[in-house]
């Protein structure tokens, strides 16, 4: 029996000026005013936080953000730390996305000391994992999965466990329009369950959820989201639109 709660996270990535942000937000407070059934997050640039923050008083949506550095405080220009995303009132942060480890040269290892550092000032992480279109072509999918996984958890003890999410995005899928077929992110999914067990044990891998991250839409989100160790997504593109957006936590809500 699957009884985590679904999560719908919407990861803006450089989009949104506070007043587009603000005007977002505003569509989707109203109609999920009465909405109790799946968790949804929003991730907006640093800049669009605490507008985005605001608009969010008195609203069960939570608030994401896309980065922050490990230390606290100190000489790191142009960096956000876990106490100044705290007095915010941002309860999630997403880690070693994809983008940061290409573009960024995040390692394995920074995104461990990320992840150890929010856990530790009480934030949630997103620790997001995948695999290159090479890799997968290569057949090293589960490899690079689960030295991702095993990295990014190095160091986190089981009572702190169940505060961590981890999204499977499948590098080569995300904002290109491809999406791993439910077949293939399920096996993933299944896979790094499997890790956790292992890590932690069968009642703790139970409750961390799971969430894909690979260009998750309306139209393939129903068959994605009825997928037994697929617990939500991590959406990119379609969490800019309060349409698309919505129809996504209502494809959530479906699943029984």
């Amino acid at each position: 029996m699957n009884f985590r709660k679904k999560l719908i996270a919407g990861n803006w990535k450089m989009n949104k000026s506070g007043a587009e942000a603000a005007d977002l937000v505003a569509d989707l407070v109203a109609p999920l005013a009465s909405q109790t059934e799946v968790d949804v997050l929003i991730c907006p640039p640093f800049t669009a936080l605490e507008t985005v923050s605001r608009k969010l008083e008195g609203s069960s949506i939570k608030l994401g953000a896309q980065n922050m550095h490990a230390e606290l405080s100190g000489a790191y220009t142009g960096e956000i730390s876990a106490p100044m995303l705290r007095d915010l009132f941002v309860t999630y942060v997403i880690l070693g996305h994809s983008e940061r480890r290409q573009l960024f040269g995040e390692t394995d290892a920074v995104v461990n000391t990320k992840v150890l550092a929010a856990l530790k000032n009480e934030l949630r992480p997103i620790l997001c994992v995948g695999e290159t279109l090479a890799e997968r072509e290569a057949g090293d999918t589960l490899r690079v999965v689960q030295t991702q996984v095993e990295a990014g958890l190095a160091g986190v003890y089981a009572e702190h466990a169940a505060s961590v999410t981890i999204a499977y995005e499948p590098v080569w899928a995300i904002g290109t329009g491809k999406v791993a077929t439910a077949e293939q992110a399920q096996e993933v999914h299944a896979f790094i369950r499997s890790l956790l067990v292992t890590r932690f044990d069968d009642t703790i891998a139970r409750k961390i959820r799971l969430l894909y991250g690979g260009s998750m839409k309306p139209a393939n989100a129903p068959e994605l989201l009825t997928q037994q160790d697929i617990d939500g997504g991590l959406i990119g593109g379609a969490s800019l639109e309060a349409r698309s957006f919505l129809e996504l936590i209502e494809a959530a809500a479906a699943v029984k």
